[in-house]
């Protein structure tokens, strides 16, 4: 709160003196209660750390070994932290609550493997894209030729998806009438496929091709058509604009430098 300033009282002065000296109180009572606001905001505090909102749920993009946070959001998220000069702090947040997190202010940016996409724009603001992924079927090795030339709209079984997953939601569109069958990640939709509960396991492209790789021996493998593509970026809250323009300085210069594909190439590997 700023309070009122008091100037000593004085003789008469003139009429520009007068002037000059009201023009100098408003002035020295807007600095003070500017100069209250900025220091109030956290996230113009020089060193405040960055709080990273991950799903790890999406391998090679951002998973866990053991109890470690591992993938190349992750890899990319502490080089983030060292251009911006801020301690990297990662917070686990269900995806479903992703959004709503950051807006709520318990994270500062979405890191993991989100994709950018209209519906969410309305509520957040998405940095540069940084990667093109697709969306594409995990399933059993016996079944891939029944997918050489598309999907056909309604399936005999379920299809495997992450809830309000970009996935899920192109299921609930394209393939209205074809059961869903909710997966906490893509572990479970590809045990889904191997215990024959489900008859495709739709998620964004990176994910499959690891999981394909990962199951391999289990008769797992990628249907040969793309079913959809879309970029992936990092979301900030819209008040966030400083925040945003430095994340999209980062990723023109990593871009620029060669080390985003090199993060990609430690992490990716296994669908290559």
């Amino acid at each position: 709160m700023c309070k009122s300033i008091r100037l000593p009282q004085e003789r008469p002065a003139s009429t520009d003196s007068r002037r000059c000296c009201f023009l100098a109180t408003v002035w020295l009572a807007f600095a003070l209660c500017t100069c209250g606001v900025f220091a109030a905001d956290p996230a113009a505090a020089a060193g405040a750390p960055l709080r990273v909102g991950v799903s790890p749920v999406f391998p090679p993009m951002v998973f866990k070994q053991g109890k470690t946070l591992v993938g190349v959001e992750v890899d990319l998220a502490r080089l983030l932290g060292e251009h911006l000069g801020r301690k990297i702090v990662f917070v686990e947040v269900p995806w479903k609550d992703q959004i709503e997190a950051l807006n709520d202010g318990r994270t500062d940016i979405i890191m993991s493997s989100m994709s950018i996409a209209e519906s969410r724009r309305f509520v957040l603001s998405f940095s540069q894209p940084y990667f093109l992924v697709g969306q594409m079927a995990l399933v059993r090795r016996e079944d891939k030729n029944k997918y050489l030339l598309g999907f056909p709209l309604k399936m005999e079984g379920k299809i495997g998806v992450i809830p309000a997953t970009t996935g899920d939601f192109l299921v609930q569109r394209d393939y209205p009438k074809t059961r869903r069958l909710d997966c906490k990640d893509g572990e479970a939709g590809a045990q889904a496929l191997i215990r024959k509960k489900a008859e495709l396991f739709i998620s964004d492209s990176t994910l499959i091709w690891y999981l394909a790789g990962t199951h391999a021996a289990d008769g797992l493998t990628v249907a040969p058509m793309a079913l959809a593509e879309e970029q992936l970026a990092w979301g900030v809250r819209k008040s966030d604009d400083a925040l945003l323009a430095s994340v999209n300085t980062f990723i023109a210069q990593v871009r620029q430098n060669g080390t985003l594909l090199k993060v990609f190439q430690r992490w990716t590997a296994v669908g290559n």
